[in-house]
């Protein structure tokens, strides 16, 4: 049972004690968790924040934008649109973010001055769409409060042909870099070889910073909340045939004997410096990376996880752990893309709790990357056939405080619910709101409680007015989005109401102008209510909750 309830005689004091459940990074919270020492009993399903998100990926058209809508007359209306649909579905799902892949193959979703316009926005490479489709996108994502994550691919380059490139630098859009430097490039597999594409090579330090230098130009010009990769670094091995960066190492290789190790500093590097430059450039966006769900098996590390298949850091050279321990990071989405079961390469619920393990006591916020491209398929065997699968997933998460939330891969199979898998993992997981985790290493100040001038009944609903006070301490003290909170009744809230998200009703994007409203469209015309809001800044930071609102 929760906390006895407050009567209106100590207002005061609940309101003060509302602080403390709305999120633990604020200073201010903090200092009112010590003030009391209530325990809060709060429901699992529905946490107060987990991070929630799909995977939307433009390389080769696979969830957007589809290729009929490069071809239709109105081309950038029916993009936009089926964007707006994906949203839809986010909001649908109670997400709070969504990660959208915007330089797939060292091309752009933006007018870069750096990188051709991507193919897959017009079937053409190099061809400009017409419109900016990075500032629509966030645009958009911010108005339905979703962060917004840009998925950059550093160093991938073209795509097998006959669809891609492959590996013909003439293929390539004419103003296209790797076509003004060919000796930036390889090829792998080798040329001739089926599954052939161009890579950037990340042996050559002029490549690591202009690769570097294409992905700032967006955190610079666009209000982006994260910048994201995923597990494309050195390219995953085909057959017997070695990476060709002889020559590479032997120019370049910084007093490296063992080109393993070389290779792996290389991504090391690439890792340590674009975190740098994301926080001097803007000290609130977070850098995530989403790497092959094994680091290294236990038999070659000790360190490692109980499985037995590839090894990350042997096959693409990616020491995600270093990045953990050093939080050159600020959160990691391995891609456990495999079922719980007796399973020995690699059982969903063995490497849960490792990876668990890696982020314990640092920074490094932990999300699992979740297949569910798998669910319903019969190639991928019978547990994926099992519809409550990705349910058990998140069920088995709950068990370890460090997995702060999901990201599903990708939207189509998100939005294809085979089974109903994403019909009972969203009922059983996501029932309600939640808020995105908050960073303690990310810049922050107090925020102030917003004052609700207006709660009236309207034929859609009821509408809430309020306004923010003015602190004049710049962007950091200023609220980027609101939480909503609503109870039957004249309900005077005590903190525990606050600590998980059984009252919380959706979150709000602040707009221009001292003024605020939302329309609580679920509010029945006869139900009576009262209503709190706490501001949040572009970290999530929660303030105090206002005074409540009361509807009768």
């Amino acid at each position: 049972m929760k906390a006895t309830r407050l009567r209106a005689a100590g207002l005061a004091v609940a309101l003060l004690g509302t602080l403390a459940a709305a999120t633990p990074a604020s200073a201010a919270e903090s200092a009112t968790a010590t003030a009391t020492s209530t325990t809060c009993t709060t429901d699992p399903a529905t946490p107060l924040r987990q991070f929630r998100a799909m995977w939307i990926s433009s390389v080769v058209n696979i969830d957007w934008p589809t290729k009929a809508s490069q071809t239709a007359p109105d081309r950038i209306a029916a993009q936009q649109a089926e964007y707006l649909g994906w949203l839809d579905l986010a909001q649908k799902l109670h997400h709070n973010a969504v990660v959208v892949q915007v330089r797939p193959t060292a091309d752009a979703f933006w007018p870069s001055p750096y990188e051709p316009w991507s193919e897959f926005l017009t079937g053409t490479r190099g061809q400009d769409p017409g419109w900016d489709p990075l500032a629509f996108l966030v645009a958009e994502s911010h108005k339905r409060n979703l962060e917004f994550h840009a998925w950059f691919n550093p160093y991938r380059v073209s795509m097998p042909a006959p669809g891609g490139a492959g590996a013909d630098l003439a293929k390539l859009a004419p103003d296209h870099p790797a076509r003004q430097h060919p000796d930036w490039v390889f090829a792998y597999p080798p040329a001739g070889v089926a599954g052939s594409r161009l890579y950037y090579n990340p042996g050559i330090p002029a490549v690591r910073e202009f690769v570097q230098t294409a992905m700032m130009d967006a955190v610079h010009r666009y209000d982006i909340d994260g910048v994201h990769f995923d597990d494309y670094f050195y390219p995953y091995p085909s057959g017997a045939y070695q990476v060709p960066d002889d020559a590479t190492f032997a120019a370049y290789n910084r007093g490296f004997t063992d080109k393993a190790d070389w290779r792996r500093d290389n991504i090391n590097l690439l890792v340590q410096e674009m975190g740098a430059k994301i926080k001097a450039a803007k000290p609130w966006v977070k850098f995530g990376v989403s790497p092959f769900g094994i680091w290294r098996n236990a038999s070659a590390d000790p360190n490692g996880s109980d499985t037995t298949g590839s090894q990350s850091y042997d096959i693409i050279s990616a020491d995600t752990r270093k990045w953990i321990k050093n939080e050159w990071i600020d959160y990691v989405v391995p891609q456990l893309y495999w079922y719980i079961g007796q399973y020995p390469a690699a059982d969903y619920a063995r490497l849960v709790p490792w990876w668990a393990e890696q982020v314990r006591g640092t920074n490094v916020q932990l999300y699992i990357g979740q297949a569910d491209y798998k669910s319903g398929e019969p190639a991928y065997g019978p547990y994926w056939q099992n519809p409550r699968e990705l349910s058990d997933h998140l069920t088995l998460n709950r068990s370890y405080p460090e997995v702060l939330g999901n990201v599903h891969f990708s939207a189509v199979q998100v939005r294809a619910n085979r089974l109903g898998a994403t019909d009972i993992y969203a009922a059983e997981h996501y029932s309600r709101p939640a808020l995105v985790p908050t960073m303690s290493q990310l810049p922050s100040k107090p925020l102030l409680a917003p004052v609700v001038t207006g709660a009236e009944r309207q034929d859609d609903g009821v509408r809430l007015s309020w306004r923010q006070p003015a602190d004049g301490r710049g962007p950091l003290g200023t609220a980027t989005s609101y939480a909503v909170w609503r109870f039957d009744g004249g309900h005077v809230a005590d903190r525990c109401d606050f600590a998980d998200a059984t009252h919380l009703i959706g979150t709000v994007r602040a707009t221009d102008g001292d003024t605020q409203s939302w329309v609580d469209t679920t509010a029945t015309a006869d139900g009576r209510y009262t209503y709190y809001l706490t501001a949040l800044d572009r970290g999530w930071n929660a303030g105090p909750p206002s005074p409540p609102r009361f509807v009768r």
